[in-house]
């Protein structure tokens, strides 16, 4: 499996999934230790993926989504966005109800 198809595969497997610079534990930017703050908040479970550790995934993830920022957040294989949409959707109290889809399966919806 290529990269590309190693990205798509994650995106459409993992319920919350964030690419972002540093690691969840550790992020490397401010845009991306907002969107780790957000996601903590609501205490979900997320796969993280440090796009710093292999810079192509950078390139690959923007073809993929056609988003060029990071970080970016996906729910249930569905691009929600980058840290001021996250931000933006968080200060709503509209974030919840994304969150809540990854716990939805898709058979349930």
């Amino acid at each position: 499996m290529d990269l590309a198809e190693q990205i798509k595969h994650d995106i459409e497997n993992t319920p919350i999934i964030l690419y972002m610079k540093g690691t969840k534990e550790q992020p490397q930017c401010g845009f991306s230790n907002a969107v780790v703050q957000v996601l903590d908040f609501y205490g979900v479970e997320y796969k993280d993926v440090n796009i710093l550790v292999t810079p192509e995934i950078r390139e690959r993830l923007s073809e993929y989504s056609n988003w060029p920022t990071i970080p970016q957040l996906f729910v249930n294989g569905e691009l929600i966005g980058g840290a001021d949409i996250v931000m933006e959707l968080h200060n709503k109290e509209e974030m919840i109800t994304v969150l809540e889809r990854a716990l939805i399966s898709p058979s349930q919806s």
